[in-house]
């Protein structure tokens, strides 16, 4: 019988730790699940919420409850003995980080996809042509058809152009949400950069550039 190789309880805190860094709350405290995919572990692991819970009766961490979840969180105690382990060496290597994996994997499927993007792009843009030379002029519900076609293509390409070209690697010291900005939003004025914020929204998320989901609803 297989058994499941154990977490280093540094590990379990380091983890922790590196949760607590990528948290857009200033909360302290993480989940469970948070911790887990921090640790690389299944979702369904039994071992890790035993480790905490024996890490907590040592000291080392302490629980409290946000929105109805248990989250845990490093006491003073628990942090000089991740430190202490760090001196030592003790403590592995943690896999990669959600947050990085996230930007790696949207900047793969870009590059996977934006060939197919561009053409679709092109052909939309072709149709929109051949529409204006048409004789009888194009009906109204072609137009529409058209513009709805294109709105999908134009969203997608800005989608897979920012996340091949435009989101840098994140750091792992801090948490690397989407605000939005960009350095060049300061020469516009406040209404256009409403109007480029609102544009942005979804701009990461991948599984929007299915042809059945319109990017344009945000995330």
């Amino acid at each position: 019988m297989s058994t499941v190789k154990a977490v280093p309880d540094s590990l379990v805190l380091a983890a922790i730790e590196r949760a607590q860094h990528h948290s857009p709350s200033n909360t302290p405290g993480v989940s469970v699940g948070a911790i887990k995919r921090h640790l690389g572990v299944p979702p369904r692991s039994r071992r890790v919420p035993a480790q905490l819970r024996a890490l907590e009766a040592s000291g080392a961490l302490v629980t409290s409850r946000r929105h109805g979840v248990v989250t845990w969180a490093l006491t003073t105690a628990g942090q000089r003995r991740l430190q202490r382990a760090r001196r030592a060496g003790t403590v592995p290597a943690l896999p990669e980080s959600p947050q990085h994996r996230h930007w790696r994997d949207a900047r793969t499927a870009a590059a996977e996809e934006i060939e197919r993007f561009e053409r679709s792009m092109s052909d939309g843009l072709e149709d929109g042509a051949r529409l204006l030379r048409a004789d009888p002029p194009a009906s109204s519900d072609e137009w529409f058809a058209l513009g709805d076609r294109l709105q999908r293509a134009c969203r997608r390409m800005g989608s897979a152009s920012y996340c091949l070209r435009e989101w840098g690697e994140p750091d792992d010291a801090h948490p690397d949400t989407d605000e939005r900005d960009e350095p060049t939003d300061a020469k516009l004025d406040p209404d256009e950069r409403t109007r480029r914020r609102a544009r942005r929204m979804g701009r990461r998320t991948v599984r929007l550039w299915n042809d059945r989901i319109t990017l344009a609803g945000g995330e």
